[in-house]
Parts: C-alpha cells; structure tokens; sequence
C-alpha cells in the first residue's frame, strides 16, 4: 500500500521537476497570477492523467503451471499449540516391591550342604490382599533343594510389607549359586517386583571342605565277610584262599598302571560263578552324603572278568542295590560317584559283593579309595591307618586281550 501511493506521489513530482528544469531560462521576474494559476492548472492535469494511466496498465496475470507445481510442492507448516495429557499411575490388583534381604544378603557364604532359612520382606503395593493362596514359586536357576511353590504365610493388605522365609540346602560344591523366585495369585497368574517382570533371587557363595564321613577301607574289618559256602572269612583274609579273601593294598596299581590310593583287594571264592561279600555295620547317613569309589583290575590280573555290586539294608529291611558294574581287563578304571540324600536320617548297612562271570581266574578286584564323603566347614582330619597287610601283586605272563567292559 505505501509503495504504490509513493510512486503516485513522487513520480509526478518529478516529472513537474523535469517540465520545470527544461524550461529555458529567464530573467526572475514575477509572473501574473493568471499565468500562475494556468501553470498550476496544467501541471495538476498532467499528474492526474499520468496516475490514471498506471492504474489502469496495471493487470491482474494467471498463475501458470509451473508455479502452481511449485507452490503445491512446498509444504506448509502450521504452529499450533498440541496440549499435553496429564502423567497417569497405573495400579494393578497384584503388583510387589522389595523390601530388603532379612538374611543372607547377595554375595553370602554357606557351607556344602548346609541347610538355611532366606528371608525377603516384600510391600504389597497393589489393590488387591494377598493371602495364603498366594504363594512364591522357583523359576529358574538354583533351587537348592527346595519345593517349586512356597505359600504366603499369612494375610497381606495393601501397603503392608511381609517377610518371607523359604528353607534351602546348599550344593555340595563349591562356587555362586543364584536362585530366581516369583509370585503366584490364587489364579495362578505370575508376577514379579518393581514393574512386574523381575524376580527376587537368592546370591550365595558356597564354600567348604570335602571329608571322609566313612572310610570302608579303615574299618574293612568290621564288615562280615562270606562266600556261597560260609559267613565267616577271616579279615584280612591270606591271598590265595580257595574260600576267597580280602586284604587291604597300599597304593595299589589299577590295570592301566596308575596308582589312585589305598584299595581293597577282594577275590570271590575259587570255582565258577563263586562271589565274595562283606556286609558293614550301621550308618548315619546325611543329605549331600555320596559314596565314592574307583573299580578296576588288579595290574597284570588279565583274565579277570567280574561283576562288582553295592547294595544297602536300613535295619532288617530288603536288601537293595545302589549300582552295578561288569568289569573286565581292557586297560582302564571306573569312578563311582553315588548320591545319598535320598537316605537322609536312616542308619544304613552298606554291602560289598563281587561275582565271578565265569572262571575265579585272576579275578583280583580292587575298590580303590571307597568312602562317603561329605560336606564340611571344617578341613578334613587326618585319614585312620588300616591295619591290612600289604600281599604281592600276583604274576602272569599271559598277552592282554582287547576286551570291552559292560556297565549296566
């Protein structure tokens, strides 16, 4: 708008300024009004007719294509004022946070074995009660022994906090164990603390020592050792007794030439399908107990071809077996290694028996270190010297055979 009344305005100014300055010049004398008044009359007329001829030259133009592409190609951008919705809190019926850890914190230390109480306190910080049909249930990791699903031990209003306890036994190794455990609704429906997907857990390091609960070969003695044919074998027993024997060896060597300790040498009763058996007097047996043992043939006892058994009795109840082997003499020896826990609190006879498969002949079977072992805090205490008589180790120039043993 006031660039187009400063060309009307200026414009005509100039032009007078122009009319004016082409003039010839004169002699300044005054000029008549009339004259004035017509010179003025003139210059207005002409200013006028200029100002109508720019109006009227000035029209409006299409668009063309090519400008319209161009404009319709260029977005347009719109401020506006987008309001922000309020922050809302979302409450569920179950929904948990941790508390603390009451006892054994992360990082704590048990002994193998050993049996402890964890405890959580955990704040019900949903709408709904929890009750005893609540429960906490294990999920992955370490379970230590205990049951899948631990119920509540009470009621659980919301807002209140509520500890926990779940009773666990450590491994029987050492090293970190973690154990991840969540919760349950009367629905059955999981959920966990913080925004429900994570667990509380139990963290502890187990540490401690392995000892000899029960050395069979220090108190071979005690056990009562037969054959088919009798109940009372002499311990120890003199190699080559046709009843058969046991003797005690030190440091034995096994048929792949290695020593792995003391053993105990037992040979069956002379003839075919003949055994020897000693039967131990009672045991405590303790969970994480294990019986442990290495089975093979005497050093240069080739033709030995022999079933080995270990069985149990708890008082006068059914003899029953733990495990057996066939071994014969192929250059190599076997660890056992059995778990015990399932007889926890009974006091258990252990039995020893070794079966001819076939021919007694060189039938020289060696238990190699046979003992329960178990979990301590304490360092074990020096082993009881055997009283067993050291006997050679028997001769034989026969050639190995390539004979492959059979473990059922």
């Amino acid at each position: 708008m006031f660039n187009r009344f400063f060309k009307k305005a200026v414009i005509p100014f100039l032009v007078l300024v122009s009319i004016l300055a082409c003039a010839p010049f004169a002699a300044a004398t005054p000029q008549p009004a009339e004259t004035l008044n017509a010179l003025y009359t003139s210059a207005a007329q002409t200013l006028n007719a200029m100002a109508t001829q720019g109006v009227t030259t000035v029209t409006a133009q299409p668009l063309g294509t090519s400008t319209l592409s161009l404009l319709s190609a260029t977005p347009l951008v719109f401020l506006t004022n987008t309001p922000v919705p309020p922050l809302t809190t979302v409450i569920r019926c179950d929904a948990a946070a941790f508390v603390s850890d009451v006892t054994y914190p992360d990082g704590a230390v048990v002994a193998m074995g050993a049996t402890f109480t964890k405890i959580w306190r955990i704040k019900n910080m949903g709408t709904c009660t929890w009750n005893t049909s609540y429960s906490l249930v294990f999920v992955s990791g370490e379970r230590f022994s205990a049951s899948n699903a631990v119920a509540l031990p009470g009621t659980v209003a919301p807002g209140q906090s509520v500890d926990i306890p779940i009773n666990l036994t450590a491994p029987t190794r050492n090293g970190n164990y973690i154990g991840y455990w969540r919760f349950r609704n009367a629905s059955g429906v999981l959920f966990g603390v913080g925004n429900g997907d994570a667990s509380v857990y139990v963290d502890v390091r187990v540490a401690g020592y392995t000892v000899a609960a029960y050395d069979f070969i220090a108190r071979a003695c005690d056990a009562e050792w037969t054959n088919d044919s009798r109940d009372d074998l002499p311990c120890p027993g003199t190699e080559g007794d046709d009843r058969g024997f046991v003797v005690v060896r030190n440091s034995p060597n096994l048929e792949n030439g290695r020593s792995l300790g003391n053993a105990l040498l037992t040979y069956p009763e002379k003839g075919n399908n003949g055994f020897i058996s000693g039967k131990y007097p009672n045991f405590r047996v303790e969970s994480g107990d294990r019986f442990q043992a290495t089975i093979g043939c005497l050093e240069r006892a080739n033709d030995c071809d022999m079933l080995y058994r270990l069985q149990y009795q708890i008082g006068n109840g059914d003899i029953r077996t733990l495990g057996q082997w066939r071994e014969v003499y192929e250059g190599d020896s076997y660890p056992i290694s059995i778990d015990l826990s399932f007889l926890n609190g009974e006091r258990v006879k252990f039995i020893f028996t070794v079966f001819t498969n076939g021919s007694s002949h060189e039938d020289f079977a060696l238990w190699v270190t046979p003992r329960i072992t178990r979990q301590s805090s304490e360092p074990p205490t020096a082993t009881p010297t055997s009283t067993g008589t050291p006997t050679a180790t028997p001769t034989n120039t026969a050639t190995p055979t390539a004979t492959t043993a059979s473990y059922p």
